[in-house]
């Protein structure tokens, strides 16, 4: 048996009350594997081994998600960033990554329409779909309230936010988020999928316990699936990205 089985054997006896008497120090410390060492701030601050997903240079990442064609949206070249738009045949513009993710931490950084229009659920509307499922909801809600399980930063449908952390109308958000992906053994739902949400620093959702996929009628439910897109939702309002990373979680 190596030390660090010995470590969490003796772990496993104290969290069960039995008492192990350890006298020396180095019988606790563990000094491999040693983790990988990742730069904080690496190319344009982003993290050394992050998968970017959009950096204002161009669409590559992206396809909609109705036919898999080139995305409609704008390319903004003086900050960076792409916007919501629908092509001359008028379908929805949802895109979604060519890549598909399980558990990640994902960065994203988004703005609402500086020109009001509309109210409620019809006024700066979009959201982060996690394995093209999950929804992360994005909503311009200063001075505009909604149902508080369908406001900005909710899990939508499903989870309130702690706080509404929102910077002012068109200036720009931040959503750093952690998702574990939900694990399937045949049929059934072994361990729900779960997400933790910062709004621009601020903890909104903590360790959320999802309660299946998103539904906007009707009450979530698992079926069994594996790696999806991250989905941005095109829900008619010319809501803005920018700076998108993402990092796997192993």
């Amino acid at each position: 048996m190596n030390k660090t089985s010995i470590i969490a054997l003796a772990l496993f006896c104290f969290n069960l009350g039995i008492a192990q008497e350890i006298k020396n120090p180095k019988d606790t410390e563990i000094y491999e594997p040693v983790p990988p060492t990742v730069q904080p701030y690496g190319q344009n601050g982003v993290p050394s081994d992050a998968v970017v997903l959009f950096d204002g240079s161009n669409l590559e990442e992206w396809i909609n998600s109705k036919d898999k064609s080139t995305p409609s949206w704008i390319l903004n070249k003086d900050d960076k960033s792409m916007t919501i738009q629908r092509g001359q045949d008028q379908k929805n513009a949802t895109i979604q990554t060519k890549k598909s993710f399980g558990s990640v931490q994902l960065h994203i950084e988004w703005k609402s329409p500086t020109k009001i229009n509309g109210k409620g659920q019809q006024r700066g509307n979009s959201g982060v779909f996690l394995q093209g499922r999950y929804e992360i909801q994005i909503l311009d809600n200063n001075n505009n309230d909604t149902y508080v399980n369908g406001q900005v930063a909710s899990v939508y449908k499903q989870s309130v936010p702690l706080v509404k952390a929102s910077v002012p109308m068109g200036e720009w958000n931040s959503y750093d988020i952690i998702y574990h992906a939900p694990e399937f053994k045949g049929k059934e739902i072994v361990k729900p999928a779960s997400v933790t949400v910062l709004h621009n620093g601020v903890l909104v959702q903590d360790h959320f316990i999802i309660k299946g996929p998103t539904r906007y009628i009707g009450l979530p439910s698992y079926t069994p699936h594996g790696k999806g897109s991250i989905k941005l939702q095109d829900h008619g309002n010319p809501v803005s990205y920018r700076n998108i990373w993402v990092r796997e979680i192993k």
